[in-house]
């Protein structure tokens, strides 16, 4: 499964050149409910602007979290004038965030009608509406195209969309989709390979809206402008099926140079009480840092080689080694 995978990855970049991303939020969809602190339900059945056929709800038949997953489910029952039944989940004033890589490994749904989505929006929206916003599709799909979608919408003297789509032999297994963005540009990506990219460099054409914080998104439409109805063909339940979200940053948008600093060795890692500092001495002053680069942990080590990560929570930290001379070293390090 990919959470051991998520794991063991940080154990081995502990002990090898950081990578370019590091990691500062995710779900990983391991808890028995959905974790209400990073996620709040959007509801209700008005089209949402594209003619939708769903009414958005917070029943447990249309959302559930169990086995590391996230499974939102497509019904077709009615509530109101609505003859389906969905739901839609937004990090929307509890998350955002500006430029970054941000992925999920997603099983879509097919079927005439059927449209999911793994998306963001403006954190401005309420302000200034849609689309001057702005709004990123990191991978949409309908009906049963052996394609997936990356678009992006804006306001440029009126509604202007740039997006491409790229084959997808198989879309109701898992794939990794996700976005690099920072203020020059966004680029798209399937299963880690680039298929389209979109200049956003000084606001060209219009896209400021792209320089500003966004929320995610994930939600299984019904119908619409633009896939259209279900018909006879098309079965229920709709399952679309997340295994994780995660968001990185630039480690140069973190402060980090690996140039500059040299290799820290810890174990156990992952780690639950007492953490081993390889080549630590007294009085060598160990910090740990949420992986946005905040301090939350932060002592000179009292004996031999040895540090108590016991006050931190569950998690993944950089952990930043600072000798009487200055010199920094560093590692990632997660918390039991």
């Amino acid at each position: 499964m990919s959470k051991l995978l998520f794991t063991i990855s940080f154990s081995l970049l502990s002990i090898s050149a950081f990578s370019q991303w590091n990691l500062v939020w995710s779900d990983e969809f391991d808890s028995a409910a959905l974790d209400m602190s990073k996620w709040s339900h959007e509801t209700g059945g008005n089209g949402w602007g594209n003619n939708e056929s769903q009414f958005y709800t917070t029943n447990g038949t249309n959302l559930q979290v169990s086995n590391d997953e996230l499974k939102i489910i497509a019904l077709q029952e009615t509530i109101g004038n609505n003859p389906y039944t969905s739901a839609k989940i937004v990090t929307k004033g509890k998350y955002q965030i500006q430029y970054g890589k941000i992925e999920a490994r997603i099983k879509i749904p097919m079927g005439q009608g059927i449209w999911p989505a793994f998306w963001m929006l403006g954190s401005n929206i309420d302000q200034v509406s849609w689309p001057f916003c702005g709004e990123i599709d990191i991978v949409e799909h309908i009906n049963s195209e052996l394609m997936t979608h990356g678009t992006a919408h804006w306001d440029v003297n009126g509604y202007a969309y740039y997006g491409n789509s790229v084959a997808n032999s198989d879309p109701t297994q898992f794939h990794i989709y996700s976005i690099e963005w920072d203020d020059a540009e966004i680029k798209w990506f399937f299963n880690g390979n680039q298929y389209h990219t979109m200049n956003i460099d000084n606001g060209i054409n219009g896209t400021n809206e792209f320089q500003e914080p966004f929320y995610l998104i994930l939600n299984l439409a019904v119908g619409g402008n633009w896939p259209g109805y279900p018909d006879a063909t098309t079965t229920f339940p709709q399952v679309l099926v997340v295994d994780y979200v995660r968001v990185y940053k630039d480690q140069s948008d973190l402060g980090l140079d690996a140039k500059e600093l040299k290799s820290l060795s810890i174990y156990p890692n992952p780690g639950a009480d007492e953490l081993r500092i390889e080549g630590a001495k007294i009085n060598d002053l160990v910090s740990f840092k949420t992986m946005d680069g905040k301090t939350c942990l932060s002592q000179k080590i009292s004996h031999q080689n040895s540090f108590n990560v016991s006050p931190l929570d569950s998690g993944a930290y950089f952990v930043e080694l600072k000798n009487e001379k200055g010199a920094i070293s560093r590692a990632k390090f997660v918390k039991k």
